[in-house]
Formats: structure tokens, sequence, C-alpha cells
């Protein structure tokens, strides 16, 4: 049973709220976490508390439990001469890695002139998200 402490092999699909796919671990390697860590979105991982080997789940998480509302203050105006010629375009994902907090993706949100607006909100942020997951193994 899954509780504090076990680790945890799921197979997941992650769709947004009108059913497109997002993201998808089936016929691929599992994704294992340590349950109680929150290496993974804590509502999800609280939602599969108690569940078993071969138990599936349909877990739907709103913005407020997944990666947050749109932060209208998250985004910036750089010179577009700061961005590479070939990521000035809208929706290209730009990653940044910094020793302070990793790698994040900034998204290129709209060119204006010679202005790029970048957003740095989750690429998810905003989003309602519905997982289906069936637990592959515990230890």
């Amino acid at each position: 049973m899954i509780e504090n402490g076990k680790q945890v092999a799921i197979e997941y699909s992650v769709f947004s709220d009108d059913n497109t796919p997002i993201d998808s671990n089936v016929g691929k390697d599992p994704l294992i976490f340590l349950f109680g860590s929150h290496q993974i979105l804590p509502a999800l991982e609280e939602s599969l508390r108690g569940l078993e080997v071969g138990d599936n789940k349909e877990v739907t998480l709103d913005p407020q439990r997944a990666y947050g509302d749109v932060n209208p203050h998250a985004f910036k105006k750089v010179a577009s001469k700061l961005i590479p010629e070939d990521l000035r375009f809208e929706g290209a994902l730009l990653v940044v890695s910094d020793e302070q907090f990793g790698e994040m993706l900034i998204r290129v949100d709209s060119i204006e002139g010679e202005e790029v607006v970048l957003d740095f909100n989750h690429p998810l942020a905003g989003k309602t998200l519905k997982f289906d997951v069936k637990v592959l193994d515990i230890s």
C-alpha cells in the first residue's frame, strides 16, 4: 500500500481540461518517486495514498493544486537582441540555467517591435490538469 517512505513506480498520462494530451510515460520507463517527499505535485501525491499495485486512478487538479494561477507579474520585456534569433517567435521556449534555481523554462509570450515579452510562469500555470495513473510497483 502506498504510504510515506515507500518507493512508488507509476505509469501516467496528463491531459488538459479539454483532453489535449500534455505528457505521458506509457510504454516508457515508469516514474519512480519516494512517497511523502514531494518529488511530484503534492496534491497528486496525496491522491495516491493508500493505493495498491495494479490500481488505476484518475485525478483532476485545478490550477491552485497543480502549478498555480498565471502570475501577471511574471512577464518581462527585454530587448529582442538578447534572445537568439531562431527563438524570436511567440511560444518559443528558452531554457535558462541558474545556480540557485536550476533549469527554468521561459516562454516567449509576444514580440513587440524591438522588444520580446517573456513569460516566467510555469508552462502549465493556470491550467486544470487531468492525470490517469496506474501503480506499477511499491517497495
